[in-house]
């Protein structure tokens, strides 16, 4: 009882925190999974790493319409990757995440509008071979 009164008198003191500020919108993401990019050296293919991302989405964006694009986003992912490889030079099982966020987030510009990704996330990859995939 007493501490059902403490936290009521603390609510309208105002000393508690509100559960959520007005006009604070959580930013919308929309994931996509599973694109297949290849680990190129020397001219050939050498392994691929499946890649999952998460496109944050600038406020205000329509994630619907964002989503629904889905297929131009990973298309975009797959010819970046094929023109110039993400590969990292002494590691064939990962990519590098920097290059792969700021081509997506280029490409982003075209495919959904200027402003509408504020960022892009690589939340995974999983390379298809996992040993013996060191360069010399």
């Amino acid at each position: 009882m007493i501490r059902r009164s403490l936290l009521t008198a603390a609510a309208v003191l105002g000393l508690a925190p509100p559960a959520h500020a007005g006009g604070e919108e959580d930013a919308a993401s929309v994931s996509i999974a599973g694109v297949g990019l290849p680990v190129i050296s020397g001219g050939r293919v050498r392994n691929y790493v499946f890649v999952s991302l998460r496109l944050h989405l600038a406020r205000g964006a329509d994630a619907t319409a964002i989503r629904n694009k889905d297929a131009f986003f990973r298309d975009a992912l797959v010819r970046a990757a094929h023109r110039t490889p993400f590969t990292v030079a002494d590691d064939w099982t990962r990519l590098d995440d920097r290059a792969m966020a700021a081509s997506l987030t280029q490409s982003a510009a075209r495919i959904a509008g200027a402003r509408q990704v504020a960022r892009v996330e690589i939340v995974s990859q999983s390379p298809r071979r996992r040993t013996g995939m060191r360069a010399s």
